[in-house]
C-alpha cells in the first residue's frame, strides 16, 4: 500500500497534473490517500511526484492515522466500536494490519471517507521545492514516510 500526501498546491500547474491529482482524490494540501500497488496507480504517482510525498507506511502509523483523523461520511469519528459492529475486525489496529498486508481495503468499512485530512507536519516541511533525496519533502520516501505521517497525525 502506498500512502500519498499532497505537499504542494496546484497554482500554475499543468492541467494534466491537476487532473491526475483530482483522480487520486487529492484536492487540497496535506490530504492523504492510501492506494494499492498497481501499475496504473504507480504511473499516476510518477506523474505527480513533484507535488506529493509518497511511500510505504506500516500498520502502526495507519492505525494512528485512522484513530485520530479517520472520519465517517456522517462527520463522525472512526472508533473501535464502529469497526467492530460494521466489519469482521475487532478494532482499528487489526483492520490497519489487514489493510497493510493487502487482505482488506478501506472500503470494507462502510461510510469511511477515503481521504485523510492531516495537519501540517510538526516542525514543518524541509523544502517543498526539492525531493526527499535532496533534503526536501517531495517524492519517494520509501519506508521513511512513517516519520512524516506521524508528525502530521
Amino acid at each position: 500500500m502506498y500512502f500519498v500526501v499532497q505537499v504542494r498546491g496546484v497554482v500554475n500547474a499543468r492541467k494534466e497534473i491537476k487532473d491526475t491529482l483530482k483522480m487520486l482524490r487529492l484536492h487540497h494540501v496535506n490530504h492523504c490517500v492510501i492506494l494499492p500497488e498497481t501499475p496504473a496507480y504507480m504511473g499516476m504517482i510518477r506523474k505527480v511526484k513533484d507535488y506529493v510525498a509518497y511511500g510505504q507506511a506500516d500498520a502502526g502509523v495507519l492505525a494512528t492515522l485512522l484513530t485520530t483523523r479517520g472520519r465517517l461520511s456522517a462527520d463522525g469519528k472512526l472508533t473501535d466500536e464502529y469497526v467492530k459492529e460494521n466489519s469482521d475486525f475487532a478494532d482499528i489496529a487489526s483492520f490497519a494490519e489487514a489493510v497493510c498486508a493487502g487482505e482488506a481495503k478501506l472500503t470494507d468499512i462502510p461510510d469511511l471517507k477515503p481521504v485523510l485530512r492531516l495537519h501540517p507536519p510538526r516542525k514543518g516541511y524541509k523544502s517543498i521545492k526539492r525531493t526527499y533525496q535532496q533534503g526536501g519533502a517531495l517524492g519517494n520516501y520509501g519506508s521513511e514516510i512513517n516519520g512524516l505521517l506521524y508528525r502530521m497525525r
